[in-house]
């Protein structure tokens, strides 16, 4: 697998969604941020717009949620056309069984971690997931600072997959730019989710393809 960009429409403008999803259509997936104003300060949206950009958008949908009881609502964002769904492990009761409920529904199963939460957390049950998303912000709000101490879960979760012979993808979301990119993919990240870096370029589609080289040379001078 090649390094993937998924542009967060937390970014874009919300009264022209369909027109903003179509500029960034040279992306690999469409990053879209469910937050409930519960589990983190926040309010987004919900199944039924998730359910119709399922409709219109010409990328997969990876649905990041930040909501309180992801055990309930978490395949129901995979019956609504979400290709992957993430979780966050901090509000999950039983994070192996929303994996293995959303892999039987036939979509891709995602756990995040925020920046406080130890990635051992999740270490002995790595084999239950697709990917995992290091959070490099705090969840909740877009356009903040990168978190470059991060990178030490990014390695370690790389580490860990090569180790068992995995193809896990790792995602990283907050700050990501072209600044900050290549660092992330030289630690072992994979999926990029950027939302300023590309919604306020001049060209988003342009950006896109931007950021995945500089991530793929990135790896390719290592």
């Amino acid at each position: 697998m090649g390094m993937q960009i998924a542009p967060s429409i937390l970014s874009a403008d919300f009264a022209n969604l369909e027109r903003e999803i179509v500029k960034v259509d040279t992306a690999d997936w469409l990053h879209v941020d469910v937050m409930d104003g519960h589990f983190v300060p926040n309010l987004t949206l919900g199944l039924p717009v998730l359910e119709r950009i399922a409709e219109v958008s010409p990328m997969p949908i990876d649905a990041h949620l930040m909501i309180e009881n992801p055990d309930h609502w978490a395949p129901r964002y995979a019956e609504a056309g979400a290709t992957s769904v993430t979780f966050h492990y901090e509000a999950a009761n039983d994070p192996k069984a929303i994996a293995r409920d959303l892999r039987k529904l036939g979509a891709r199963a995602s756990v995040a971690l925020k920046p406080g939460t130890p990635v051992d957390a999740i270490m002995d049950d790595l084999a239950e997931f697709d990917m995992v998303l290091v959070m490099t912000v705090e969840p909740g709000f877009g356009g903040q600072e990168f978190m470059p101490d991060m990178m030490d879960k990014v390695r370690a979760l790389r580490h860990a997959s090569n180790e068992a012979g995995r193809n896990l993808w790792i995602q990283t979301d907050g700050g990501i730019a072209r600044d900050t990119i290549e660092t992330v993919a030289r630690a072992g990240g994979d999926i990029f989710v950027a939302g300023s870096a590309v919604y306020k370029a001049e060209d988003p589609a342009a950006e896109v393809d931007t950021l995945r080289s500089l991530a793929a040379a990135a790896v390719a001078h290592d």
